[in-house]
């Protein structure tokens, strides 16, 4: 972006408008000051009579919950998002989940791009930032083609969501219930409509048997999770064995979760909730369970009338979450997989982390055991907290807890029922697990300084 200004000579010049705003900022520090500032542009603009079905402001704690868990791509709510808002109101979520799946840098990019102006390298090193990509080089060329892929993505799911559903609601509504619902599935939001049809907060649980939604929705989730780099990736190298580690583990890690959790899910829910469903809508449901903790918090099930045990497993796939660079929370995918690689490697005696051929560097694996360390710790603060805060059991707040930070929506029932320090916390929480718990330590932390020395090494007694 770019401001205008007048030299001596009375000239108009061009400026950055990032070097001359945050040049003193660093660039962890602009992505949270960025996503902060779309919260509270959003937040005033849900405040206002006409977002609300009553014409009635919507208390200011609702609408910055409610524009938290857009722009984090989140879905949690307070109010029913179909009976609470109007169609404006609907809009500006939209439009928060579209900014905040999509990046506040690549929207910004996306604007100076439109206007014709050059991206100057302190900007790509936010662009790097943002997107979580190893390469400096690329960064604006990356930019372009994840606007191209989700604008494509999300239309072609928008067109086969719009033809299921019009038949039932009609040509308008259809279509704009087909595109709402998938960007909010392609940016792994969660948010939907269908409150107003199946009675509040029901999510799309008239839909659990359906084959259309059951499939075209999941895959838009599994493909805003999988990053965009990947994607990329795989569009220009088609064979496995040609593919970036970073795409293989993606893909491999997301794979045995899908899979994994769609048969483990099916065996742990027969004779309870998949019990009023025929073979094959059991398949579908245990799928979409499956793929929704891994971030976007739709479901097809009553999650409440889940057993323990299922949601438990839930929980897990939440805080794994989705893969870096996509729309999803979570400690993301290849996190698991540096440390799995790690496990192996130490099982079989070796010093050095390998997967598919390829060593892990030192410096991968100290991140991925920093993010794992440092989101347990906010997982089990805000847990601690809500026990004391919330009346409810101990397994409902921890899944509370862990769908906020993994940025996925679903809830045991407590969210419409959190008390005020309860929204605050989970509003909190849902902007750590959007932003990274590593990139919100990163931007409160002092600047790194080059290390000129290094401590004798000395051994402790592990296992």
């Amino acid at each position: 972006m770019y401001r205008i200004t007048l030299d001596k000579s009375g000239k108009r010049r061009q400026k950055p408008f990032l070097r001359g705003v945050f040049s003193h900022f660093r660039p962890a520090q602009i992505l949270l000051l960025g996503f902060a500032a779309l919260i509270i542009v959003g937040t005033m603009l849900l405040m206002l009579p006409v977002a609300a079905c009553s014409g009635h402001p919507t208390p200011f704690l609702t609408a910055l919950f409610t524009a938290t868990s857009a722009v984090c791509v989140t879905g949690l709510v307070v109010v029913d998002t179909a009976t609470h808002y109007s169609l404006f109101g609907q809009l500006v979520i939209l439009g928060l989940i579209q900014a905040g799946g999509l990046g506040i840098m690549t929207m910004t990019t996306l604007f100076a791009l439109l206007v014709g102006k050059k991206i100057n390298l302190r900007e790509r090193l936010l662009i790097q930032e943002s997107l979580n990509v190893l390469r400096l080089e690329g960064v604006v060329s990356l930019v372009k083609s994840i606007i191209g892929m989700t604008l494509l993505i999300e239309g072609v799911g928008g067109l086969i969501l719009s033809l299921r559903f019009t038949p039932q609601l009609g040509w308008a509504r259809g279509i704009y219930y087909g595109f709402f619902h998938s960007i909010s599935s392609f940016c792994n939001a969660g948010f939907d409509l269908f409150g107003i049809i199946s009675g509040p907060f029901s999510s799309l649980t008239a839909y659990s048997g359906d084959a259309v939604v059951s499939l075209t929705i999941p895959l838009l989730i599994i493909l805003g999770g999988l990053g965009f780099v990947v994607i990329r990736d795989l569009y220009y190298n088609r064979r496995f064995s040609s593919l970036l580690l970073h795409s293989k583990v993606v893909l491999a890690i997301t794979a045995v979760l899908v899979v994994g959790g769609t048969i483990l899910f099916w065996l742990l829910e027969q004779g309870n909730a998949l019990q009023q469903l025929s073979p094959g809508g059991a398949i579908l449901a245990s799928f979409y369970q499956a793929v929704t903790p891994r971030t976007c918090g739709s479901n097809t099930l009553d999650i409440s009338s889940l057993r323990g045990a299922t949601q438990f497993f839930m929980i897990i796939l939440m805080f794994i979450g989705a893969s870096p660079g996509g729309t999803g929370g979570g400690v993301k995918t290849t996190t698991l997989g540096a440390l799995l690689a790690v496990t192996w490697s130490a099982v079989r005696g070796k010093t050095d982390a390998e997967s598919f051929e390829r060593s892990i560097p030192g410096s991968i694996i100290f991140k991925a055991i920093a993010v794992l360390m440092l989101a347990a710790f906010l997982v089990a603060v805000v847990t601690m907290i809500l026990v004391v805060s919330e009346k409810t059991s101990f397994l409902a707040v921890l899944f509370e807890a862990i769908s906020a930070f993994g940025t996925v929506g679903l809830t045991m029932g407590l969210t419409p029922h959190l008390s005020t320090l309860g929204k605050a916390l989970i509003i909190m929480t849902m902007y750590a697990g959007r932003l990274g718990p590593l990139t919100v330590a990163l931007a409160f932390w002092q600047r790194q300084q080059p290390v000129r020395y290094k401590y004798p090494d000395e051994r402790i007694i592990i296992g």
